[in-house]
């Protein structure tokens, strides 16, 4: 996320920007609180930002900008109850660094650490699990900061109007107040063995519920233009700990994951016919390998190579048929497809528009290289992902409105009506909210 000299804020993906009226870093719940106030009072609508790591506008206004990289660290730790009380700006790295410090983790994590916590769980961000689910799924408490600027706590544990609130807030778009803090559930930390292989596209189609039922974490990459996949299994170990060596670390993982990528990139935007034939050697520039460490060292990587993206999330039941699918449009087209397609999976949750609310889930994304026209791609996947109801990642590009969302989220009047009772005047509303929540 970034700042110009002229107080346009930009998104991390480069697509987004916005010139808001103000800035304001509060440095404390009541800083914060107060700043809510004073908007209201200057007819200003209010929107918090963390990493600008959304592609979509939901952080973006014309109104008061709030930046909470001084509300940060951890207030508390409950060893009896094995929860932490973070405050909302605190990046997923400083807190998994922090945890492990403790001795702790969070049970499952998405592949990049560089979010704020509250930013990573309004939106819904996830990993992949069998039994575990997103960020948000492992929230037991909130704190946050509603339109009329009094600070709401709730939990699972709270009153109906608590629980319902917090049903809802955990994935909250911003719409219904700014968070404050979040208590997440922990673990004592463990260890996990990555087992990193390629596998023909048609294999691991064919063999897909045996591969997400005997893995804990099971994801995978497919090079479009080709019939390659790497693979992922992540499990737990007893250990011993066996990380990646730093040298074959810096080599995978930043000068072929990251550099080498970011050159061909360069090369398949300026000559788009050269894209086919760097796909096919991106899919076999990485060898198989195993490796034994702590939980967000395999769960995360660096991601340097900047790019848009849009995911949406499908019936577990229909991904093989939709990835059938998706790979037939692409060889249909005249589309040349430079980044891998991501697919990752998700049990049931209770969150109220959660992608996984409700249902057992599989994560599509598919991804195009920052400054390559992307439309054509994701108005072709789109239509694919939506014929299967899929929900749209809610910080990844999607065209869905509100009249499609009360179709494909049972709950989704719950949490307009709960936006209606906590922020009647819309203070917290911008151009996309209005989009998918509706006025």
């Amino acid at each position: 996320m970034t700042s110009g000299k002229n107080g346009t804020w930009r998104n991390w993906g480069g697509n987004v920007s916005a010139r808001p009226a103000r800035e304001v870093t509060p440095a404390s719940v009541d800083e914060l609180a107060e700043a809510v106030r004073r908007a209201a009072e200057d007819g200003l609508r209010v929107k918090a930002v963390g990493t600008g790591h959304s592609f979509t506008s939901i952080a973006a206004t014309d109104g008061v900008l709030i930046r909470p990289q001084l509300l940060t660290g951890i207030r508390s730790i409950d060893r009896d109850a094995m929860t932490v009380t973070v405050e909302a700006g605190t990046p997923l790295k400083r807190l998994n660094l922090a945890l492990a410090r403790e001795g702790l983790s969070l049970t499952n994590m998405g592949d990049i650490m560089d979010q704020t916590v509250s930013g990573a769980t309004s939106t819904g961000t996830h990993g992949t699990g069998r039994d575990s689910a997103s960020i948000a799924a492992q929230i037991r408490g909130l704190e946050m900061v509603t339109a009329d600027g009094s600070v709401l706590t709730c939990s699972e544990q709270g009153t109906d109007e608590e629980r319902a609130l917090f049903a809802a807030a955990r994935i909250g778009l911003g719409a219904l107040g700014v968070v404050t803090a979040i208590t997440f559930a922990v673990e004592p930390i463990f260890l996990l063995t990555a087992r990193e292989e390629p596998m023909p596209f048609d294999r691991v189609l064919a063999d897909f519920d045996e591969l997400w039922t005997e893995n804990e974490h099971f994801e995978f990459y497919w090079f479009p233009h080709t019939g390659s996949t790497n693979t992922k299994r992540n499990n737990r170990s007893a250990g011993p700990e066996r990380p990646v060596g730093r040298l074959q670390g810096f080599f995978e993982d930043e000068f072929l994951s990251n550099g080498v990528f970011q050159a061909a990139n360069w090369v398949g935007r300026a000559v788009p016919a050269t894209v086919p034939t760097i796909a096919r050697v991106s899919s076999r520039a990485l060898s198989a390998r195993t490796y034994t460490d702590t939980p967000y060292k395999v769960f995360t990587s660096p991601r340097r190579v900047r790019f848009v993206e849009m995911e949406y999330a499908v019936p577990r039941e229909a991904v093989v048929e939709t990835l059938r699918e998706l790979r037939t449009m692409v060889d249909r087209s005249r589309l040349r497809i430079s980044f891998p397609v991501e697919v990752r999976t998700a049990p049931a949750d209770d969150i109220t528009l959660s992608t996984a609310s409700g249902r057992d889930t599989a994560y599509i994304a598919v991804h195009m290289f920052r400054g390559t026209p992307y439309q054509a791609y994701f108005t072709a996947a789109e239509r694919i992902f939506t014929a299967h109801e899929g929900r749209p990642h809610w910080g990844k590009i999607h065209t869905r409105d509100a009249e499609y969302f009360s179709r494909v989220y049972p709950r989704f009047g719950e949490f307009t009506e709960l936006r209606d009772r906590l922020d009647p005047d819309r203070l917290f509303r911008n151009d996309y909210l209005r989009r998918v929540l509706g006025l």
